[in-house]
């Protein structure tokens, strides 16, 4: 099936109708496999279908599912499927540093290949950061290459049609170049390169790079396995494979090219003919905001029903209701594509990473209805015997009922008698509808002791507060306003549904260079101090009376919070210790035998004699060096250590940061980030500009969801598997995730790869399996399940993409692997990906087109502008007016974050509030978010999740401006509150 692009006019941005989610490529599977498939050696007979249907009746006009299947597939099956690219043989990984090892080379010089066509074709849109990259002559030494030619074009059954013939489908997304002329002037050029019949003299696929990827235990950070080596991570190609014109300062001249470097049209753009270079119009790029608002029109309000498998959602910013009928909801996984590519070699040649964001525990909203909780007894949840998977609605039941045969192995297991239950006439269990493991996609199983840690029964978490009680936090009147709300906070500490009270113990520590524990017990008069000043051998002080029950000590708790601010009032003390609060926390939480979380709030960087010092190593000559990597490097292998006994104890551990200077945020955010904890940051910290979000964060925090010593598995029917996790998660091996707690915020980013050829009979399936502790010390297992269309075409697996999954992964991916490469590298290859990505779309989908037209497909046609977003963001920025510790802060945060929370980072709605009608409820639509967009006599707000700016013209009216701010002008503004508001807009990366 050919793909017809059309040709965008002003707007450029209207939504196509029968498009959904977004596209990207990434990366190519490695040549040898990382580790066996979960359920054993992959089987040779197909997997049947199975049914999935929620218990409710079948809407009416609908036809029965056959007894095969019961779930329907919406991908397009063809007849049959003619020969694809033969596979070219597999790359060789290069240490860091070397020349790449490809078995690519086709970069003929007599024709720039299409990657870099459209690399110098989003040059124009601006779409880089940094320098501009080496030429591509001396980024690919032709001395290490060895010579194979690029097999031949492939047949049309590609979706690519011959030259000359129709096009049908609206598919393809055209941008104007500044090199394409006016409509009806002729190109001065070659013909287009998107034909067929010519080879394709394509870039080494990121298979083939030095790009080599560690994860947390990167050499030189003990403490650590090795990562599985990621699409991003592990095999990239090197930092000369992204073309010219893709960096902002420095980019190269007319056509984007610059010197050595081949331009868009064969003999390089200065013997292009043609109307001199012009600037692209900004209104000609697709807009974000308009893909945004097209998508709330058109499913906005609706009921989105999961029975169909490999349907695309609705945008994270459309509104909608789901209906679980036996596919997980997009609220807990979202995929970066929803038609997996049947083999390898079709993934290495799209190039778009295979990956699924998962939210175990997301929240829904209070019309959709909340998991169900299943209880077998003793027997406790049935699995496959071989691959282990539960229970789900892909088991197919046989032999009248007796036994069922697993979606992910192919294994046929014995149905326990307990579980026994007649088919009906569709080779349906007449149960059905009544067990949610069989109809739905999530649920929750009660665990037994098996899966309890030495096969007794958990106890309810507990909350320890450990507060700095230095000169800085007392001045600042921090360590008041921490004790006053702490009185009212805690009696809302997280709760079972249906609870009168929470189970939550709680527990709380003062220090700066001694800690301070304090008896709590319901019995005593007055609270009781233990000082523990031995720093290099941690012990708790006390046993009974650390951990009480609020409610039962709450006369005495209350009285403690009213003595701290009094008892440090006078304090000189500035230095502070910090990795010995923490193992404070965690032998506190062993001694108990309990998981729980730590909430910290420190001011400084630790300096006091004690293990864990640090020291200021901010050295803003590293910037745009090799070693820039170094300063978001932990500095002491102590920290990965407590990372490791946190995460075995089930301690998380959440920090607020209180600093006024540098306080290494790399290192001490190291902890949290592998504990499944949250890091906040408070520069500069005053009470009454800073004092309530810091409350509501601190509220936030103690009250939402929450999972305790939670370990997740993710499982995967024949023929793919999980390679790479991203996320605040701890990996001892290749296949467990672990997590010291997993609350309603965090989500783990998973890569998969091909093991052997999928089908596109019976799908792709997954099953993520989180084992975890409630608040109440419950032990559960929470299961989602999700099944995928399998395509043997390239414009399936485009058309079912989601460019806010994809971004959330290649975000995800960047910033890991900036610890390990220069960032230049870094977004280098991130500019070639996304260049290579839009190649392979124009050659095997779009139509033939002048080769100077970016053909972007509509559902990925903002991609590049989230990809620009991406590099503009702090951590890959390399300019010394960005602090080390706000990159640093970024970096870890991002690492945790779902798909809605990346998309609302990159991307921030810019409210235009001057002409906003105040009697309405209703927000005013939001605006690209531009520097352009900006106007003098204008007021806007930004917001991206995290925080909200408000900028006004210097032409505000003083009838605004009074309204506001309660004085008659601009002018009249306090000279602080001024600077403030242009300083956080200048260094916020999405304006300007």
């Amino acid at each position: 099936m050919s793909q017809q692009g059309y040709v965008a006019t002003p707007p450029y941005s209207q939504a196509q109708s029968g498009m959904g989610g977004y596209p990207a490529g990434f990366g190519s599977a490695p040549s040898q496999p990382l580790y066996g498939h979960y359920g054993g050696q992959p089987q040779s007979f197909p997997v049947p279908p199975t049914g999935m249907m929620k218990p409710a009746p079948p809407p009416t006009g609908l036809p029965s599912p056959p007894a095969s299947s019961h779930y329907i597939s919406n991908g397009q099956q063809n007849e049959a499927h003619p020969p694809r690219y033969a596979a070219p043989p597999a790359a060789a990984a290069s240490p860091y540093g070397q020349p790449p090892q490809s078995p690519y080379h086709s970069m003929s010089p007599q024709a720039p290949p299409q990657a870099q066509q459209v690399t110098n074709q989003m040059g124009a849109m601006n779409l880089g950061y940094g320098p501009p990259p080496a030429p591509i002559s001396q980024a690919l030494p032709t001395s290490h290459l060895a010579q194979q030619p690029f097999h031949s074009a492939p047949p049309p059954a590609m979706g690519h049609p011959p030259l000359g013939s129709p096009c049908t489908g609206p598919q393809s997304h055209r941008m104007p170049s500044p090199q394409s002329p006016p409509a009806g002037q002729p190109m001065g050029g070659p013909p287009s390169m998107g034909g067929m019949g010519r080879p394709y003299p394509g870039p080494p696929p990121p298979g083939a790079g030095g790009f080599q990827q560690f994860g947390p235990g990167a050499e030189g950070q003990p403490g650590y396995p090795q990562q599985p080596q990621g699409q991003f991570g592990g095999q990239m190609a090197g930092p000369g494979m992204a073309g010219p014109g893709m960096a902002g300062p420095g980019m190269a001249g007319p056509g984007m090219a610059g010197p050595g470097m081949a331009g868009p049209f064969q003999g390089g753009a200065a013997q292009m003919a043609g109307p001199p270079q012009k600037k692209l119009d900004p209104d000609s790029i697709p807009s974000t905001t308009q893909v945004i608002e097209d998508d709330q029109a058109k499913r906005g309000g609706q009921v989105y029903a999961t029975n169909v498998r490999g349907q695309v959602p609705p945008l994270v910013t459309t509104n909608f209701t789901v209906q679980d009928q036996g596919n997980a909801s997009p609220r807990y996984m979202r995929c970066t594509t929803y038609s997996f590519p049947c083999t390898a070699d079709l993934a290495k040649q799209c190039q778009v990473p295979l990956a699924t964001i998962i939210k175990p525990f997301a929240t829904v909203p209070k019309n959709e209805t909340p998991l169900y909780v299943v209880n077998h007894g003793e027997a406790g949840p049935i699995r496959c015997n071989r691959c282990k998977a539960y229970m789900c609605p892909y088991m197919q039941f046989i032999d009248g009922g007796r036994r069922f045969q697993c979606g992910f192995c192919s294994c046929v297991n014995e149905v326990p008698a307990f579980y026994f239950q007649h088919l009906d006439h569709m080779g349906r269990r007449v149960d059905f509808y009544e067990r949610p493991e069989l109809s739905l996609g999530s649920y929750e199983f009660v665990a037994t002791l098996d899966y309890c840690k030495n096969n007794k029964s958990a106890s309810p978490p507990a909350y320890i507060f450990m507060i700095d009680v230095s000169y800085a936090n007392v001045k600042s009147g921090l360590v008041r306003l921490i004790c006053e709300e702490l009185k009212t906070l805690l009696d809302n500490l997280p709760r079972e549904e249906g609870a009168e009270s929470s189970t939550v113990k709680v527990g709380f520590v003062t220090y700066n260079k001694i800690l301070h524990f304090y008896n709590v017990k319901s019995a005593l008069a007055q609270p009781q101090m233990m000082v523990v000043s031995d720093m290099a051998e941690m012990f708790v002080p006390l046993l009974d009376g650390f951990l009480v029950n609020f409610q039962e000590s709450c006369s005495v708790i209350n009285n403690l919070l009213d003595q701290i601010p009094d008892m440090f009032a006078d304090t000189n003390e500035s230095e502070t210790v910090f990795a010995p609060v923490i193992q404070a926390g965690v032998e506190a939480l062993k001694a108990a035998e309990c998981s729980g979380k730590l909430f910290i709030f420190h001011s400084s960087i630790p300096t006091a004699e004690a293990p864990g010092k640090l020291k200021n190593r901010d050295d803003k000559k590293l910037i745009n060096t090799e070693k820039e990597k170094t300063l978001f490097q932990p500095q002491k292998g102590l920290y990965e250590q407590l990372s490791k006994d946190c995460v075995a104890q089930g301690c998380s551990v959440d920090l607020f940061l209180f600093p006024s200077q540098y306080v290494d945020m790399a290192t001490m955010g190291d902890v949290s980030t592998h504990t499944g904890g949250t890091v906040h940051k408070y520069s500069n910290f005053q009470l009454e500009l800073d004092g309530e979000h810091f409350l509501s964060d601190l509220r936030k925090d103690v009250r939402k969801a929450i999972g305790f010593d939670a370990i997740m598995r993710v499982r995967t029917s024949t023929g793919f598997r999980a390679t790479d996790f991203f996320g605040a998660v701890h990996m001892n091996n290749t296949t467990d995730v672990e997590m010291a707690a997993v609350d309603c915020d965090k989500a783990v980013t998973v890569e998969f790869k091909h093991d052997d050829t999928l089908s596109e009979e019976t799908g792709a399936l997954m099953q993520c399996a989180l084992l975890y502790t409630t608040i109440s010390g419950q032990r559960r297992l929470r299961i989602h399940n999700l099944s995928l269309n399998c395509s043997s075409q390239l414009s399936e697996l485009y058309k079912s993409c989601e460019t806010d999954a994809l971004i959330n992964f290649f975000a995800k991916s960047a910033y890991r692997a900036m610890l390990n490469q220069p960032l230049k590298t870094v977004r280098e290859i991130l500019v070639n990906q996304t260049a290579h990505m839009l190649a392979c779309y124009r050659k095997n989908c779009a139509s033939p087109s002048a080769a100077s037209q970016l053909i972007l497909p509509d559902a990925m046609k903002v991609f590049p502008i989230y990809m620009n977003s991406l590099m503009k963001t702090g951590p890959l920025v390399g300019s010394a007016e960005l602090s080390t510790d706000d990159r640093a802060h970024q970096r870890l945060s991002v690492m945790a974050m779902g798909v809605e929370e990346t998309q609302l980072l990159l991307y921030p709605r810019l409210v235009p509030l001057h002409n906003m009608d105040v009697a309405s409820d209703v927000l005013p639509a939001p605006v690209r978010c531009s520097e352009e967009r900006l106007t003098d006599a204008g007021m806007f707000l930004l917001e991206n999740g995290h925080s909200l700016f408000l900028w006004l013209g210097q032409a505000c009216t003083p009838e605004l401006v009074q309204s506001i701010f309660n004085v008659p002008s601009l002018a009249h503004m306090p000279s602080d509150l001024k600077m403030w508001l242009f300083e956080t807009l200048k260094m916020y990366p999405a304006v300007g």
